[in-house]
């Protein structure tokens, strides 16, 4: 759908053009979004959301042409009676700022919220060294699902607010604290709850109380967890699999499947106990 010319958008056509730029390095780097405080959401759902929690975005950053009537609309909606700067680019320039293929056709310039940790921790999940933004952002919205009370990240750990993490997580980094470049050693020694390592050998997780105070551990989708965070843990656990998996050699769940799975069967017990 075409946007309305009548709204003022700042036109820009250059690559050495500073918005660009600024904008192109918030995209590529974790460097500079820590530097600056600063990252893109690419799509409606992602802007609605922060918007919602957080008010209005810094920038809106639209391509040439046409973009989606959900975009378009969202568009007209902050732009209009000038509430919200504006700058367009062309579509092959738009195209290097969003992580997706195919587009919804707007993206937003936000501060990076900070959110304070609750007094208290009952349900935390430390993350060690996770590589893809996308399983990341995957775990996060589950974690977000699960009501997890907090995120602790390893310092090797993907970036949870770049523009791939952040679609991934659809919104759950607004709702979640998150600890980047944590010491997950000293957040687990001074845990007063049970700390329970996800790895491939282990006790059943199915047959494990997790109603109290938890911390689950997860490891990154190749190696797993690192032998040091493992001996500080109560307890290794496993997601039994099935008998059919026979002698295919299956070497693990996918990372991210794996913490879903630790996550929600804590919300099972607790909606079988009456808890919350």
């Amino acid at each position: 759908m075409a946007i309305n010319n009548t709204m003022a958008f700042k036109h820009i056509i250059s690559r050495d053009n500073p918005i660009f730029k600024q904008l192109k390095k918030l995209a590529d780097y974790s460097r500079e979004r820590r530097q600056t405080g600063k990252t893109l959401l690419d799509g409606v759902h992602l802007i609605e959301a922060y918007i919602e929690s957080f008010g209005l975005p810094e920038m809106l950053i639209i391509p040439e042409g046409q973009s989606s009537g959900e975009a378009t609309g969202l568009i007209q909606q902050l732009v209009d009676g000038d509430e919200l700067p504006a700058v367009m680019f062309p579509t092959l320039m738009f195209a290097e700022l969003t992580p997706v293929a195919s587009p919804t056709g707007v993206l937003a310039l936000i501060k990076t919220p900070e959110m304070s940790l609750p007094e208290s921790l009952d349900f935390v999940l430390m993350l060690e060294d996770i590589q893809d933004p996308g399983n990341l952002g995957a775990m996060l919205r589950s974690a977000a699902a699960a009501g997890v009370d907090a995120v602790y990240l390893s310092i090797g750990s993907a970036d949870a607010w770049s523009p791939k993490a952040l679609r991934g997580g659809q919104g759950a980094q607004f709702v979640l604290p998150i600890i980047e470049r944590a010491d997950l050693i000293n957040i687990a020694t001074h845990f007063n709850g049970n700390i329970l390592a996800a790895t491939m050998e282990g006790e059943p997780l199915f047959d494990q109380d997790l109603t109290g105070q938890l911390a689950f551990m997860v490891g990154n989708e190749g190696a797993g967890l690192s032998r040091a965070l493992m001996n500080v843990a109560t307890k290794r656990v496993a997601v039994p699999m099935s008998s059919k998996c026979g002698r295919r050699k299956i070497e693990s769940l996918n990372a991210t499947t794996a913490a879903t799975v630790c996550m929600f069967e804590r919300v099972r017990q607790l909606a079988a106990s009456g808890g919350n």
